[in-house]
């Protein structure tokens, strides 16, 4: 039987509970430092606190560790990886080979940030000794599952939904060109989130193939976001295992949401194929809300490259979220509006819509009477028929902001007499406690009381004092009372009972929990690498990196783009499958030099590669037009 796993993000400890109680079989989150995202480091002590409460459950805990690093910052690497293994975690995301150099007595994932899309790169790496590997976002069905029969050793995680980077991930260089802000070393300043226009070689604004507008100041870049909830079935069937959700900057309402709708579409996958699936953890996991994607952050949605080439990926007017579709503008009013929509608007709503000029435009709603809506300031652009969005739902977020999801393991009790010791009326006996849970975890305890005939039965009151389990992480699955006589207990000892053996349990499914193998590379003299060049794409930062790529044999080591201070040739700054060109609906027109422009005047030329289906955007040159032309 395959065991799926259900993987949240989690930007600190807080968020990571959150997911653990809304159905995450694992959670991911950063480190102090060394984490792809910057801005979502965690102490040590916090990441402790969490695997404290996610082994509970049976819940992993990954850390990321997938930066590229420096020769200064290794030592500091080592000291916190070595800090982490001694409270539990159970991985680490990896981007850097020195990690891979440094002998770590815990699980390594192979990062999306290495680029693994193809079968020969995933053979690599489990060749290395990796046995959990991201892969591309870019893939397709077909591609995983060529992955996956080519090498079924690797347990293959895949993204599932959130944000989406339009470059390979590892092979983007923009935020660091531009704004000396690497997204190798978890600091990306979101270069694909600006707009642009989109001019030829003689500086001309091209204009879109379907619309015939002008390509003037549109996010060409600016991914929507991942949902492939819709395809989890032929995901899993391709060879995924696990199902990741991005998202390790967002809040604890946007991973409540997420995870909750993501724990359900599996739930119901594991119940029609019950011999084949399992859930990776413990634990019945119930909401106090109804998950809908829509209602949290998003840039409008699309499964990317999963069942190949489409268009309608970008969000061409914005990189915000744009939220949910809520109906049209009916009718337009002195300070008001009227909407025709079945949908129910709150006071403090945030609404957008798109105005004749193509720009997102957003505004709060003040009043909500009936369907007329009253705005702090009637907004500039709207009109009659106008497509509305809510991107700030007010009564989702405050329902949200209160606690939503139970998740308990069932205990099935027994209540027994010791059988070593004869149970009479008025002298001293012993009664065996034992909780057991579905995966086996089992404590008996053993306690003494006076034995006294009780005046009337006591399953029923057994069964109340025995199901009252609070706030812990159980609930009673049964109580089964093997009593010769219906011995008279008092509730306050029942009481006590009950809290010794729960404790108990709890210790229990910490002592038991196992975490998985440690990384081993193996021991092997084959150069895999023999005589390649490796390039500033290499990502090559630090000297134990760099003795890594030398013992698989490569010849000649660029050094990383953030340690590059001269070009020989003007090199690429990211490499994407996503095609502008298709997007626009030019793809049937003669392929002629493009460029892209920022608004402050840089350009960006871009290299088509038609027949693999690629395009690179380069470093800027003096480009052949020396006055862009201004249409």
């Amino acid at each position: 039987m395959v065991c799926l796993e259900l993987l949240a993000p989690a930007r600190d400890a807080s968020t990571a509970r959150e997911a653990i109680l809304h159905g995450a079989d694992a959670v991911y989150m950063g480190a102090p430092r060394f984490g792809a995202r910057a801005a979502a480091g965690n102490s040590v002590r916090d990441i402790q606190s969490v695997v404290d409460f996610a082994h509970v459950y049976g819940v992993k805990v990954y850390v990321t560790l997938n930066t590229i690093l420096f020769d200064d910052e290794l030592d500091e690497v080592r000291q916190l990886a070595e800090e982490l293994c001694r409270v539990g975690v159970d991985a680490f995301i990896v981007q850097d080979m020195a990690l891979l150099e440094m002998h770590l007595p815990v699980a390594l994932h192979a990062s999306t940030q290495m680029d693994n899309r193809t079968v020969d790169k995933v053979r690599w790496l489990r060749d290395l000794g990796f046995r959990q590997v991201v892969l591309a976002r870019e893939l397709t069905l077909s591609e995983i599952r060529r992955i996956h029969e080519a090498v079924p050793e690797v347990a293959l995680e895949a993204f599932v939904h959130g944000a989406t980077c339009v470059s390979y991930n590892g092979q983007c260089y923009a935020s660091q060109y531009c704004f000396g802000r690497s997204a190798n070393r978890g600091e990306c300043a979101q270069f694909c989130r600006l707009p642009f226009d989109l001019v030829d070689d003689e500086g001309r604004v091209v204009c879109d193939g379907r619309s015939g507008e002008p390509v003037r100041q549109r996010h060409l870049l600016s991914l929507r976001d991942m949902d492939r909830s819709e395809s989890l079935e032929e995901m899993l069937d391709a060879g995924v295992t696990s199902f990741k959700i991005e998202g390790r900057l967002k809040d604890a309402a946007y991973v409540k949401n997420v995870t909750a709708y993501y724990r359900q579409r599996l739930d119901a996958v594991i119940r029609r194929r019950p011999t084949e699936f399992c859930r990776a953890s413990q634990g019945e996991v119930t909401f106090d809300f109804v998950p809908q994607l829509d209602r949290t952050f998003n840039r409008g949605f699309s499964t990317y490259f999963l069942h190949g080439r489409q268009q309608n990926m970008v969000q061409l007017c914005s990189p915000k979220s744009t939220g949910q579709f809520v109906g049209h503008v009916k009718e337009l009013r002195r300070g008001c509006f009227t909407v025709s929509s079945t949908v129910a608007f709150a006071n403090g709503d945030g609404l957008c819509f798109v105005d004749a000029a193509g720009h997102l435009q957003g505004f709060r709603i003040n009043r909500v009477e009936g369907n007329c809506l009253y705005p702090k300031e009637m907004p500039r652009g709207l009109a009659p028929r106008t497509r509305l969005y809510r991107n700030f739902d007010q009564a989702f977020t405050l329902q949200l902001a209160r606690p939503t999801a139970q998740r308990r393991i069932p205990l099935q009790w027994t209540l027994a007499e010791d059988g070593s010791h004869p149970a009479r009326e008025g002298a001293e006996g012993r009664l065996l406690l034992r909780a057991v849970c579905p995966d086996g975890v089992s404590v008996e305890r053993s306690f003494t009381l006076p034995l006294s005939l009780a005046r009337s039965p006591q399953q029923e009151h057994i069964e109340r004092q025995l199901s009252r389990l609070g706030d812990t992480p159980f609930l009673s699955g049964g109580v089964e009372v093997r009593l010769s006589s219906p011995w008279f207990i008092p509730a306050s000892l029942l009481a006590e009972w009950r809290r010794s053996v729960v404790e108990a349990m709890v210790e229990e499914r910490l002592r038991q929990y196992r975490r998985p193998a440690p990384f081993v590379r193996p021991v092997s003299s084959s150069q895999t690498l023999s005589g390649e060049v490796l390039t500033y794409e290499a990502n090559v930062s630090n000297h134990l990196s760099r003795q890594f790529y030398e013992e698989q044999g490569a010849c000649h080591i660029d050094p990383a783009f953030e340690l590059s201070r001269t070009a020989s040739s003007q090199r690429v700054l990211m490499t994407m499958k996503y095609c502008p060109r298709h997007e626009l609906g030019l793809c049937g027109q003669p392929l002629r030099p493009l460029f892209l422009r920022t608004s402050d005047g840089r350009i960006f030329p871009l290299r088509f590669d038609c027949r693999h289906c690629q395009v690179q955007v380069l470093e800027p040159e003096i480009p052949a037009f020396s006055s862009p032309a201004s249409s």
